[in-house]
């Protein structure tokens, strides 16, 4: 029997391989030994700087990172007080393993990832949902009852029905670039302007079920968690997470995700130029600058970035990966850098909230056996406060950790306000309900940790989520890295980041943008890929993004 192939994050809009980019042997390319050692400024110090930036040191550039906050950007894993690996992740967490750029990091630096417990999965061990205060127990999807069946069996075939998803899904197994545009182009226009909840509810198989079924799925989906915080995205975002399996098959980064940077960060990367074993780190004295303040063209056509102490360097480059609202308010940016059609991108660019409760227990005691034969806890998805409750085990007798609450856009608005203690209470107060005469109070240790990432005046919300309407601004950000017919003075600064790619809120959009930013600033500085290895900007002719119109 033939093997089916696996799932990758391949397309659909511009289907380049970017791990197979990253593995030739060729490398991703040269840049004259002119401009060995040349200083290109990275804003931001998260999955995409630092992925720039280690790139671009193994061309043999000396990239400088500037960071305005914590190193690691929404890779944020948090350390308990008092112990040494007892984390809460707060940003990314779960990362599917269609992800293969970066998890082509995460193998090289030999760190080891283990399924994460999402709903109805082995790793969870068991789920219980709560909805309008009925709850469910189940170990798979077949424990749950006929409704949510029907739930699934519906969007399985809404799918179908609005996309040929079938084939779509062949098309990218194959990694047939031609084949998997054709079929995913016309849905383009077909689906860009219109919601998430249109293309539920216009499906044949939830208008034959009714109001229930949708609310059901809105609220804990078939049992794998609730999409109702999407609902008002443009289709096509959700078409991508469902298409390249992103909320599917995740694991988790043993140790915390941010480990994945910080190695990295320090790893000896052969390459041009630099002596053997020459880290990032050491390229940047060890430690990131601090907050850039202001990127301005510089009188010998490259630029200077200001940081907040007033200190001003010049560089032939710049990489920027903050979150777009910052370059209209936290970095004053010259407008005459970005064409004003980019300008409206970045600025509509539209955010969602999230926010996250953790605390940290003496042991996984939610194993322990109760009366009715059941785990005392399951991981939970719920219409209550909490949405989604998660359980960590560091094994028997070690202390564990449980994401009380997981929960997007109103439901994390609920919470805003509140400090850490009064949103545990409130978390302690809807589980409890949920499972009454569990102590979980005796079991908890330490302080709990929270975010939510709305608040931090570094990001000002998690993730993009775009609108209808939204594709033309996400080509002219994700297309940006292609300069050659830019006006020249638009040309040397570049964006990256999950919010830059077509897949915000997945770490692999951060990867991919980051390697079409390399090799944008590659190209700017006179270099160029290997023939036998062409890069994203390469293929762009060929395979780039569908255009709708001439003003995208």
């Amino acid at each position: 029997m033939t093997p089916v192939k696996p799932v990758t994050a391949f397309g659909p809009d511009f289907p380049f391989a970017y791990d197979d980019w990253l593995q030739h042997p060729a490398g991703l390319g040269t840049i004259p030994a002119a401009r060995h050692g040349e200083r290109v400024a990275v804003i931001g110090a998260g999955a995409a700087g630092i992925i720039a930036g280690y790139e671009m040191m193994r061309l043999g550039l000396r990239p400088e990172i500037y960071e305005s906050g914590k190193f690691g950007g929404r890779l944020r894993s948090e350390l308990f007080e008092g112990t040494e690996d007892v984390i809460a992740e707060l940003g990314g967490m779960r990362f599917p393993v269609s992800s293969r750029g970066f998890y082509h990091y995460v193998d090289l630096l030999g760190l080891e990832s283990r399924p994460f417990p999402n709903p109805l999965t082995e790793a969870a061990g068991s789920t219980v949902i709560d909805l309008e205060g009925e709850t469910s127990f189940a170990r798979t999807l077949e424990d749950l009852p006929q409704l949510y069946h029907e739930v699934a069996a519906a969007y399985r075939a809404a799918l179908e029905e609005h996309t040929d998803f079938a084939a779509l899904t062949q098309a990218l197994r194959d990694r047939d670039a031609r084949r998997l545009k054709a079929l995913w182009d016309p849905l383009i226009a077909k689906w860009d302007e219109r919601t998430f909840y249109d293309f539920v509810t216009s499906s044949k198989a939830f208008q034959a079920l009714g109001f229930r079924h949708r609310e059901v799925f809105g609220q804990v989906g078939f049992g794998t968690g609730g999409w109702d915080s999407d609902f008002p995205n443009s289709m096509l975002e959700i078409l991508r997470v469902n298409l390249l399996e992103l909320d599917d098959h995740q694991r988790y980064i043993v140790g915390g995700v941010e480990g994945v940077l910080h190695r990295l960060w320090r790893h000896p990367g052969a390459g041009a130029h630099w002596p053997k074993g020459t880290t990032l780190a050491d390229l940047n004295g060890g430690a990131t600058l601090g907050r850039a303040t202001k990127i301005a063209r510089n009188a010998q056509g490259g630029f200077t970035v200001t940081d907040l102490w007033g200190v001003a360097r010049d560089y032939a480059a710049v990489l920027v990966t903050c979150q777009s609202h910052l370059l209209t308010t936290s970095v004053a940016v010259n407008e005459a850098l970005f064409d004003q059609k980019l300008w409206m991108a970045l600025d509509r660019t539209r955010y969602m909230q999230a926010a996250k409760t953790f605390v940290m227990v003496d042991r996984p005691f939610w194993k322990d056996q109760g009366a009715d034969g059941r785990p005392l806890l399951s991981m939970t998805l719920t219409d209550r406060n909490t949405r989604g409750t998660y359980f960590f085990d560091n094994g028997p007798d070690k202390p564990a950790v449980i994401c009380l609450s997981y929960s997007w856009m109103t439901d994390a608005l609920k919470v805003l306000p509140y400090g850490p203690e009064k949103r545990v209470e409130l978390a302690l107060a809807a589980l409890e309900r949920i499972y009454p005469g569990v102590d979980i109070r005796s079991h908890i240790r330490g302080n709990p940790i929270c975010v939510s990432w709305e608040a931090d005046d570094n990001f000002l919300g998690a993730f993009k989520g775009a609108l209808p309407g939204h594709y033309r601004y996400n080509l002219r950000m994700y297309g940006h890295f292609m300069q050659a017919e830019m006006p020249a003075d638009q040309r040397g600064i570049f964006l990256a980041g999950d919010g830059i790619s077509w897949t915000p809120a997945w770490v692999e959009g951060a990867v991919q943008t980051a390697l079409n930013a390399v090799w944008g600033i590659m190209t700017h500085l006179g270099g160029r890929s290997d023939p036998a290895n062409p890069g994203p900007g390469d293929l762009w002719a060929e395979l780039g993004p569908l255009a709708l119109d001439k003003e995208a």
